[in-house]
């Protein structure tokens, strides 16, 4: 199975998909004031980068990178269910993090549900540490906070 990560516009049908999957299902786990997934276009400002991994013309997973001046934000990062396990998110960090050097950040940080193990887990294996909140977040009762220095 070969995996390619590229470059995407949200609003495209796989998009669409992905970012709907992913929506539904932080809403199915938090109140909407606990979420703080961007709508697709937000995530098609200049600012930011979204990625689509695809498999043999299937969409498998989708997530982003947003340039915050002094440090990169993962948003919607996103791996369908019938996906996980395949390589996917992994595919989908290493981008990112190319992206992020690219880009000349030296910080990536991100939010993430307390009770996404999986998604920490993740994060953990590509370097990612637990720290407080940062930009506009504050402390919340769904929320862990994790970044990594480049």
């Amino acid at each position: 199975m070969t995996i390619t990560v590229d470059l995407a516009d949200p609003r495209s049908a796989e998009g669409l998909a992905l970012l709907n999957a992913s929506h539904a299902f932080l809403m199915s786990r938090y109140a909407p004031e606990h979420s703080f997934a961007l709508n697709p276009n937000q995530l098609a400002e200049p600012h930011v980068s979204f990625f689509i991994a695809d498999c043999n013309g299937e969409a498998l997973g989708c997530a982003a990178l947003s340039n915050k001046g002094t440090y990169g934000e993962i948003k919607s990062m996103f791996v369908h269910p019938d996906a996980r396990g395949s390589g996917t998110g992994a595919a989908l960090m290493q981008t990112l993090e190319d992206e992020a050097r690219t880009q000349g950040l030296t910080l990536m940080q991100l939010e993430t549900g307390n009770d996404l193990y999986d998604a920490h887990r993740l994060y953990q294996r590509h370097g990612f540490a637990v720290c407080g909140p940062f930009g506009d977040y504050a402390e919340g009762p769904h929320s862990v906070f994790m970044e990594k220095r480049l």
